[in-house]
């Protein structure tokens, strides 16, 4: 069968047009509903006890949109369209935002396995090492000063162990002061003078345009293992601090159920607000998850346990969303579940 210039001309066109509607990336970002992986084969305890039911972490999915995707977008319910810009500022790349996702995740693993051994009383030692700069905003006083991967030890003279430490120390300066910044860089120590700048997206406040993460170094014993893969962001950590809380102790605080939830956790076991709970509550009730654990954000009233449950109405679920606080508050109603 012979093709005529035309219709060769024709398919050259319904082929590219294709090509863009489906490759072609747009300056948007979408976010939809992910998966809710049961957390046995991601962590992993040393002669950790075993649950009948298990404790789920539950994803949003998110990605730079292609034309057809948008379209989509537009059309279903529960998926977010955001400017790129808003997800992944200007100056940052792809695989720095990559980077700062999978940081994120690693420093919440470190922080529910601190509240898990804490709270069943096991062994765990914790060492500070400083604070380590993940992310430097192009444009911002910090840039060309200060670069990703450098240790941060001390401002101003003052040793600096925390993240915090930092961040409340440069709260109380104002913009145009100048903070001289100690860093260990290739094993050399030395010292930055950089500027601070007011942040008018950041509700005017002062900093330099770095983001940080705590250097810390835990032991425990028995000893974990994660093995998240390629899953990003701080918001898994209020589910891991109870496998992990699970594994270490002998009863079952599943209860034979399929547990779910979200909530970013700090070393003192506060839970907090996180982005897409929406999309983890279809993701949770699709995998058949009978409890949701949501933060309460102490009774705020947009916080994501209010949105959750809206969702889990909307969607028809029978799933109990609970409102927590803190990791003691989903520890307790699982103790008392029946």
């Amino acid at each position: 069968m012979k093709f005529t210039k035309r219709q060769i001309l024709y398919l050259v066109i319904v082929v590219a047009i294709a090509f863009f509607l489906s490759a072609y990336k747009l300056p948007y970002y979408i976010y939809k509903p992910g998966g809710a992986d049961a957390l046995n084969p991601i962590v992993t305890v040393d002669g950790g006890y075993e649950s009948d039911g298990d404790m789920h972490l539950v994803t949003v999915r998110g990605g730079q949109a292609t034309p057809i995707q948008y379209l989509w977008a537009k059309l279903l319910p529960h998926q977010e369209i955001h400017p790129l810009e808003e997800i992944r500022p200007e100056g940052i790349s792809e695989e720095e935002y990559f980077h700062v996702q999978l940081q994120m995740m690693e420093n919440s693993q470190e922080a529910s396995t601190v509240v898990a051994y804490k709270a069943a009383n096991e062994d765990i030692t914790i060492e500070y090492d400083g604070v380590y700069v993940v992310t430097v905003i192009e444009g911002m006083p910090a840039d060309g000063k200060l670069k990703m991967g450098d240790r941060i030890i001390g401002i101003d003279g003052n040793e600096i162990k925390e993240s915090q430490e930092l961040i409340k120390y440069v709260e109380n300066k104002k913009a145009g002061d100048e903070i001289s910044i100690e860093l260990v860089r290739d094993k050399k120590t030395i010292t930055k003078d950089v500027t601070l700048k007011t942040f008018e997206e950041l509700e005017n406040k002062v900093g330099i345009g770095i983001q940080l993460v705590t250097d810390r170094h835990v032991e425990v014993d028995p000893e974990v293992n994660f093995s998240s893969g390629s899953i990003g962001g701080p918001s898994a950590g209020l589910m891991f601090s109870l496998e992990i809380y699970d594994q270490l102790t002998e009863e079952d605080l599943t209860h034979g159920y399929q547990i779910a939830g979200t909530g970013e956790i700090d070393y003192e076991g506060n839970v907090m607000r996180i982005g897409g709970i929406d999309k983890k509550v279809i993701a949770a009730d699709e995998e058949g998850c009978k409890v949701f654990f949501a933060p309460n954000e102490n009774g705020a009233a947009d916080s994501n346990y209010e949105i959750a449950k809206k969702t889990a109405k909307e969607i028809g679920s029978d799933m109990k969303i609970v409102p927590v606080d803190t990791f003691d508050d989903a520890l307790k109603y699982l103790q008392d579940l029946k």
